[in-house]
């Protein structure tokens, strides 16, 4: 357990071994069955009416919704003593995984799943947990979180929502205003973020829809997710029973952040399902559709979009299984210690929060690019409406705004990492100075293995050594101020983003083929290609630091060192992307993992 539950961030400063991690490959027969249960459910349900979900036929979504209660897709995570199956943290991902697929209803599941009910598992007391979860396990409750508002969005302790006592004690009087509240239309519960008198910090209460004084605005004609209910709450001396405060007072900015978490990570997932659909897509048409008297798949333009989809693609699913595997550790370790097990997950969930912003980031970005090509695979069509790519393109561009912007995510990575080194809390700054003390003296290019997997683990050190450089560099040139240079902490992030991406795919293939005996000739040429891409997007973000703080001093011993650390090998880059989507084109279909049958 020691070398499992590691610490959030330690990524870039320790290594990992392949028998630490979880890859898809290793999933059980009863994951694989809830998978299989997840995709058929999608495919039955949702794809045929998803468009009359779009158009907001009245009460759809929600009949949808309360079929997957009865069937056990809303209650994967919720205990079995309060009606749910009470699955690990990372069956839970696979579920959102799958679920993915769903295009907007997917946004509805996810809501309910994840911020309308975890709230409550994680910090409601007994009785509202045995009020609410049975409920909403089943679908007989659906569930909506209500932070934002029209003058709080990203600062959301800046929100103006008030509440206070009623004068004979039994109520809460809540007045304010919150938008963007997804599954606000249907939902029967709601946990609602206010300040208690002129407390400085939010607290979190438990809100049913029927509730005197609380009314909806109209839905939000929206870009995309259109079936995704939005609307407004309005509370106008609202009255909520004393006994509904979630959580302790003033503990409620401190459940949003720690929920946030929770979604980020699941976004990370939520996109894995959402990306494999729009390969298929984009696949089965360019097999399809000729033109100049060839089928589109024969046309080396259209076999590199479709490698570098399903590169990315398989990356972010790397990524999110190996960060699941490390929440799940940290919560075991954590009831080991005595803690109890809502407090475990979300002292597990806090601990990755550097992962969770990572992946949120990554997912959110490769559904965006996977999206784009699969239109441009389909050319003119991909600009129908009539066409499930055209929907796909539309829903995905709000996963970089969701849980907290990318700009916002990407300052949580770099910040909270500097943050933890500079507390002791992580051993960043001594490992950074080793390589500090270093950097001068590299000279050419370093010295490679001729194995595969040590080469790639090599390649792995180096990026890490590039960015710790980059980070001593910035923390002794910029002090404290480090956190106000937003440009600064991007180019950090961006750098770690990538390395944790590629180390968590070498990771992968190599436990694929030493442990679980696997053939990986395809995911030589993934790794291959992905190692490539991850050294010139480390390159750009530390040559933009370098251009943006470096001293002109340093400037050519730094590029030294960067040229050094992200040296990669000569490979055949053009047949490796090419024999990648000759797979995918053969098939017909994503077949880089499977853990249910499409």
């Amino acid at each position: 357990m020691e070398n499992k539950a590691i610490q959030g961030g330690e990524f870039l400063i320790r290594d990992t071994k392949i028998q630490d991690i979880f890859v898809p490959e290793e999933f059980t027969e009863e994951q694989k069955m809830i998978a299989q249960s997840c995709h058929d459910f999608i495919k039955s349900e949702v794809h045929p009416v998803i468009n009359r979900i779009d158009d907001h036929e009245e009460g759809l979504m929600e009949k949808v919704l309360k079929k997957a209660g009865e069937m056990g897709l809303l209650g994967v995570s919720i205990p079995e003593e309060y009606g749910g199956f009470g699955q690990d943290f990372v069956t839970s991902m696979m579920a959102s995984d799958v679920m993915g697929a769903g295009l907007s209803f997917s946004v509805a599941y996810s809501a309910h799943t994840g911020i309308g009910s975890l709230p409550i598992m994680y910090y409601g007391n007994e009785e509202q947990k045995q009020k609410y979860l049975p409920k909403l396990a089943t679908g007989e409750f659906l569930g909506a979180y209500a932070l934002t508002e029209p003058g709080a969005g990203s600062d959301a302790n800046s929100g103006s929502t008030k509440a206070v006592l009623s004068e004979d004690g039994q109520y809460w009087i809540l007045n304010g205003q919150k938008m963007w509240i997804t599954n606000s239309g249907f939902a029967d519960v709601f946990t609602v973020f206010a300040k208690i008198d002129e407390d400085r910090v939010l607290s979190a209460f438990i809100v049913e829809k029927d509730t005197p004084g609380f009314t909806l605005g109209a839905e939000e004609n929206k870009m995309g997710i259109r079936g995704s209910s939005t609307r407004q709450l309005f509370f106008n001396d609202a009255k909520i029973p004393v006994g509904n405060l979630l959580g302790k007072r003033g503990e409620g900015f401190r459940i949003a952040l720690n929920i946030l978490n929770l979604g980020r990570i699941k976004l990370g997932a939520n996109v894995i399902g959402a990306s494999k659909n729009a390969i298929n897509l984009s696949v089965g048409y360019a097999n399809e559709r000729k033109q100049f008297r060839s089928l589109l798949s024969t046309f080396p333009a259209i076999k590199y979009k479709l490698a570098e989809q399903v590169i990315r693609a398989f990356a972010n699913e790397s990524t999110v299984y190996r960060i699941s595997k490390n929440i799940e550790n940290a919560v075991k370790m954590y009831i080991e210690q005595g803690i109890e097990k809502g407090q475990a997950n979300v002292d597990a969930q806090r601990n990755f929060a550097i992962e969770a912003a990572l992946i949120k980031v990554y997912g959110s970005e490769m559904l965006d690019y996977v999206v784009d090509e699969g239109v441009q695979i389909h050319g003119g069509m991909g600009f129908s409406a009539e066409t499930d790519i055209e929907t796909m393109y539309r829903d995905s561009r709000i996963n970089r705004i969701f849980e907290g912007t990318n700009e916002i995510n990407r300052m949580v990575v770099s910040d909270t990492l500097i943050k933890k080194g500079m507390k002791k809390e992580i051993d960043l700054l001594p490992v950074a100075e080793e390589v500090w003390n270093e950097y001068k003296q590299l000279e050419g290019k370093p010295q490679l293995s001729s194995d595969f997997h040590e080469r790639n683990t090599q390649y792995v050190k180096n990026f890490k050594k590039a960015t710790l450089l980059m980070t001593k560099y910035a923390i002794e040139k910029l002090g404290r101020k480090i956190s106000k240079e937003q440009e600064v902490l991007f180019n950090l992030a961006d750098m770690m983003m990538q390395l944790f991406v590629a180390e968590s795919t070498q990771l992968r293939i190599e436990k694929m083929e030493k442990i679980l005996g696997m053939d990986i000739s395809i995911h030589k040429d993934i790794l291959n290609t992905l190692m490539y891409e991850s050294a010139e997007i480390i390159r750009k973000a530390a040559a933009d630091e370098i251009m943006n703080i470096a001293d002109d001093a340093d400037k050519s011993a730094l590029r030294k060192a960067i040229d050094h650390y992200l040296y990669i090998d000569s490979f055949d880059l053009m047949e490796s992307r090419r024999r990648i989507a000759d797979m995918l084109i053969e098939n017909n279909q994503w077949v880089f993992s499977n853990y249910y049958i499409f």
